[in-house]
């Protein structure tokens, strides 16, 4: 998984092969993972839903010679016929039953070296040989996605071969290379899906001592090349991958040795992506076409992930020009995944970061803002404000999270730490607009939410657990204002007992009353932990909001019953206070007329919402 209760750890992970392995390839149709461990010695065809593994290497019969595989031998799997599987040692071999048996199909694709085949005479003491020398070896095998009959093929000793016919006939394309020293190791070619001709190709010479990037690009089937690589590169970042995007012909990723870099207009002009990701040698880059995910495999045996790459797509010249841009986005859908599976003691377990499931809202800034204000919030369609967000303002592309929550509510005023206060309502599904102010401009963007497809609760039933979560949310800051007055009110009796002995004895009659209502609405004794008292009506009350608005499922039997018996709670407790007002603040606010004694200035409801 790509995520995980918790993130991913070891325990996530199963084995799929041994030894030095390196190629591993999943089945176009089936649960069947290909996987292979040094130079070809063992190759596994593994069923995962039987759990049973069948060995598959190609071997040589009568009259074959002896064949070479790299150390880390080439695979490939055909997008055309699902049980295809391509392999390379110095040929090309082709099976059409998953590696049950074997073709070749093609001659020797190398340059067949001889004094690059001698393991056994290392010039040394002793003989230099582990198994994993073998040289002149196919390295790179690569299926035109538009005709199974085209196939490209590049070999560590510097040849690329095209087939155009599924193997009948091969071209050697070395000598229309430019750019290249000779026997330049081919680390990857991948074939494009925006052309039959087109083509891409990176080499890499590190073993020679060459740092150079090399990254060529054809599309006329290997009968001419240009080299992409600009003066953007580390000219030490060797190249060992490439990736083009399967919707814009210009975006392209190149897998270095000092990390990843990216073009959006086909390779003129190139820049290290930055944004978490280390300047790590990218050996392997493949992009996830369901949900537009760039996925590296790395020198560290790690692998990255950048959620999303679609804003890059959308990147031109025009969009580049302007002072802000706000990139479309699919609908972002609210997961009710439980935090629950995941496992104690992980400190001797790496643990992956599992992906954001928040909003992502993602614009480009042509400058950093560095004056003035920038604010950006969310917004209904009716324009009332749903969230506040921190936006960023750095240069380039910028993504804000938004968790689809809207504020929380306010609490009233206690001895003690109220933590159901802490819980903010998630917003309904639907369509909302993020609003960017950036000086005297705005700029703004409509994002869709949905509601999660796994989710097991119904409309109706989610729509009750909203209106639930409304009243209770508007019940809690109901209950705080009330507090507020009576705090404000206390003040004002509490400075007349000591300032004014006239009036002492209303204001002492008034202060109690209001203080023996305020300890059966809040905790006014005691702390959060060690000399805790007993929850009043705030704790009851926000403990329900914060279990009904943090859970997706159907309103409870329990909570809808507990509802009924903390909504009387308080409906009695507001009868409570208006009789309080009514006898003893009718004779304090007589008292204080008589005196001159002005009254507090008590805000309004909404101004009191409104101070957060």
């Amino acid at each position: 998984p790509s995520s995980a209760p918790g993130g991913v750890s070891a325990r996530h992970w199963n084995s799929v092969g041994y030894g030095d392995g390196f190629r591993v390839l999943k089945h176009p149709t089936k649960n069947i993972i290909y996987s292979e461990m040094q130079g070809a010695a063992n190759v596994w065809r593994y069923d995962v839903d039987k759990n049973r593994t069948t060995t598959v290497q190609p071997q040589p019969k009568k009259g074959d010679p002896e064949l070479r595989f790299n150390w880390n031998a080439p695979m490939a799997v055909s997008a055309f016929v699902p049980d295809r599987f391509y392999m390379g040692s110095q040929f090309l071999h082709r099976s059409d039953n998953m590696g049950d048996s074997w073709t070749i199909i093609s001659p020797d694709l190398t340059t067949n070296d001889k004094t690059k085949q001698d393991q056994a005479n290392s010039g040394g003491l002793s003989v230099d040989n582990s198994g994993a020398e073998k040289h002149t070896t196919i390295f790179t095998i690569a299926e035109s996605p538009l005709d199974q009959n085209i196939i490209w093929v590049g070999t560590d000793d510097g040849n690329v071969q095209l087939t155009t016919d599924g193997g009948e006939s091969w071209t050697n394309l070395s000598k229309n290379l430019v750019g290249i020293p000779k026997n330049t190791w081919v680390y990857h070619i991948e074939a494009s899906v925006h052309g039959k001709g087109t083509a891409y190709a990176v080499f890499e010479g590190h073993t020679t001592g060459d740092m150079k990037p090399y990254a060529l690009k054809t599309t006329d089937y290997g009968k001419t090349w240009k080299s992409i690589i600009s003066d953007d590169i580390n000219p030490k970042a060797f190249v060992r991958n490439i990736q083009e995007d399967y919707i814009n012909e210009n975006l392209l990723f190149l897998g270095t040795e000092l990390g990843l870099y990216v073009t959006i207009d086909g390779g003129k002009n190139w820049s290290e992506f930055t944004n978490n990701m280390p300047p790590t040698a990218v050996h392997f880059i493949d992009l996830q076409k369901r949900t537009n995910d760039l996925v590296m495999g790395t020198h560290g045996r790690g692998v990255i992930i950048i959620d999303n790459i679609s804003p890059l797509r959308e990147l031109s010249p025009e969009i580049l020009g302007k002072e802000v841009h706000f990139f479309k986005s699919e609908p972002f859908s609210m997961t009710e995944d439980s935090g629950f599976s995941g496992s104690f003691g992980a400190e001797t377990q790496f643990v992956g970061e599992n992906k954001n499931t928040s909003a992502q809202i993602a614009y480009y800034l042509q400058k950093r803002h560095t004056f003035g204000k920038m604010e950006m919030e969310v917004q209904d369609m009716q324009g009332n404000k749903v969230a506040t967000l921190s936006p960023g303002k750095s240069k380039g592309i910028n993504i804000v999270s938004w968790n689809f929550m809207m504020a929380s509510p306010k609490m009233a005023q206690a001895k003690t730490l109220a933590f159901s206060g802490f819980t903010a309502p998630r917003v309904a599904a639907g369509t909302y607009r993020v609003v960017l102010k950036k000086g005297n401009d705005t700029y703004s963007q409509e994002i869709e939410i949905k509601y999660d497809n796994k989710s097991i609760t119904t409309l109706a039933e989610r729509k009750e657990q909203e209106a639930l979560t409304h009243t209770l949310f508007n019940m809690v800051e109901d209950l705080a204002y009330m507090v507020y007055e009576i705090t404000e009110i206390q003040a004002l009796a509490n400075s007349v007992m000591e300032n004014n002995p006239k009036a002492k004895k209303e204001a002492e009659q008034y202060f109690t009353a209001l203080e023996n209502l305020r300890k059966d609405l809040v905790i006014t004794t005691g702390d959060n932990y060690v000399a805790s008292a007993e929850p009043e009506l705030r704790e009851k009350m926000g403990d329900l909001y914060s279990n009904v608005a943090s859970n997706y499922n159907k309103v409870s039997g329990a909570s809808q019953a507990n509802f009924e018996l903390i909504s009387e709670e308080f409906s009695k407790a507001k009868k409570r206070f208006e009789a309080i007002k009514e006898k003893e603040g009718k004779k304090f606010n007589s008292v204080l007329g008589k005196h001159n004694i002005p009254k507090p200035e008590i805000q309004t409801k909404e101004e009191f919402l409104k101070k957060g």
